[in-house]
């Protein structure tokens, strides 16, 4: 494998490998939220979401628009529908110890 494909890949799953990462991607599928929307819901400090939008936002997995006081946060869904396809599928066809996974993303079957 070239080193410069395997930096990015790392960059970008080792950005997507974090929990909370993942319940901020899995939330902004439904639709676009603030920070505070997203704390609540994921019963978080601020401080604690904010920094890990940080790295989503750098990846250009999620953008921010300014909406007068407030940053909200969507979903790059051209990118993340695909990588959130690409992983259903994968556990749904390949993995043989499925049922055994602690963590399974509810985006895994039927999408």
């Amino acid at each position: 494998m070239k080193k410069d494909l395997s930096k990015t890949c790392y960059l970008l799953f080792s950005t997507l490998s974090n929990p909370t990462r993942l319940a901020i991607l899995e939330m902004l599928r439904e639709n676009p939220k603030n920070v505070t929307e997203l704390s609540k819901a994921l019963n978080q400090e601020q401080s604690m979401v904010s920094h890990n939008l940080k790295p989503l936002v750098k990846c250009s997995l999620v953008s921010v628009e300014r909406r007068w006081k407030e940053h909200v946060y969507s979903l790059n869904n051209e990118t993340m529908d695909q990588i959130f396809k690409i992983a259903g599928n994968h556990v749904k066809n390949y993995c043989v110890a499925k049922e055994q996974c602690p963590r399974r993303l509810k985006c895994q079957v039927g999408d």
